[in-house]
């Protein structure tokens, strides 16, 4: 047996600092190789002929790894594409319906029932079908004008549907870079979480919020307790405790989210029975999930979405629990 020490020097003298595999490295490095051919073949057609859609319908429908070659140059995510595409399937709006041409490739949609559609299922409708891929055209050379896209989509990733990304021109290549570069830092930024909205309508109408676990559920249920997003006023007198998420993405972590609400319900119900338990639960990736969204929302004495009709509601509630 080696001694802690031997060990531990085991790690530090031998230590890689990074893994790689060689052969993937270089698979990969074939990969951008063939993304870099591609997009130069489409910068020398625009530079020629200008910026036309039928260049782009070209690129998508001829070129295998062309939809990765369009999200490559306008700095579009696979997953952000995905997101995008349940929205187009599931929104009654006719200016969006007409622009994507949404009744030529989407038919006999179960809104109570929709599923995702994989990257691959969206590359094959891209090559497959002229209707879709024309779509998806227009929404890179229109997407930002139309109303409803401008009022959902943030304005970091509403930027990226904007015709000048297409040109290949220095200052809006810049600007892809640096959506890159800042994508992972804008996500972790406090004040880009939507609680925070929660947190001034609680502060603008003179009350307190903590954030935490209850003191009866540490002492009778510590193995079941959660941290509360929300107890309003205070952790000694809670009339009002609120949980929060807002999903963008889809996960089977979601079955497990709904029965520990569940759960948690059971324990307030019992432990403080005079508080009101809400959920603020919002995100397209509860929209998709329905099943597990309409087990959680039962558990839960009411629902609010982040919408401003329902902060306008919310901020009733607050008014009602606490008139003085």
């Amino acid at each position: 047996m080696k001694s802690t020490e031997d060990k531990f020097q085991t790690v530090i003298q031998k230590n890689t600092f990074w893994f790689f595999d060689y052969q993937f490295e270089e698979q990969y490095e074939a990969h951008i190789t063939s993304l870099q051919g591609t997009l130069n073949v489409v910068r020398n057609k625009v530079k020629t002929e200008g910026i036309r859609k039928e260049i782009f319908e070209w690129l998508l429908q001829e070129k295998e790894n062309g939809l990765e070659a369009l999200l490559t140059l306008t700095g579009f995510s696979r997953e952000y594409l995905k997101r995008l595409t349940t929205v187009l399937r599931i929104v009654d709006d006719p200016e969006l319906a007409r622009l994507v041409h949404k009744n030529r490739w989407c038919t006999n949609e179960d809104s109570n029932n929709v599923e995702e559609w994989s990257t691959e299922k969206i590359a094959r409708l891209v090559c497959n079908n002229e209707h879709f891929r024309k779509g998806i055209v227009n929404l890179f050379f229109e997407g930002a004008s139309i109303p409803f896209l401008a009022n959902t989509v943030p304005l970091f990733e509403l930027k990226k549907l904007d015709i000048s990304k297409l040109s290949f021109e220095i200052a809006p290549l810049i600007d892809t870079l640096i959506r890159y570069k800042e994508k992972g830092s804008r996500a972790g930024k406090q004040k880009n979480n939507p609680e925070n909205i929660v947190d001034n309508i609680v502060q603008q109408l003179g009350l307190t919020s903590e954030k935490g676990d209850l003191h009866a559920l540490i002492r009778n249920a510590p193995a079941e307790k959660r941290t509360m997003d929300f107890i309003i006023p205070n952790k000694q007198n809670p009339h009002i405790i609120a949980e929060s998420s807002f999903l963008v993405t889809t996960s089977s972590h979601q079955g497990d989210k709904s029965k520990a609400v569940i759960a948690v319900a059971q324990l307030l119900k019992k432990h403080y029975p005079n508080a009101k338990f809400i959920g603020f639960i919002d995100g397209i990736g509860w929209y998709v999930r329905k099943q597990d969204l309409q087990r959680m929302v039962g558990a839960y004495d009411d629902v609010f979405t982040f919408h401003k009709d329902e902060l306008m509601r919310f901020e009733a509630l607050l008014k009602e629990t606490f008139p003085k």
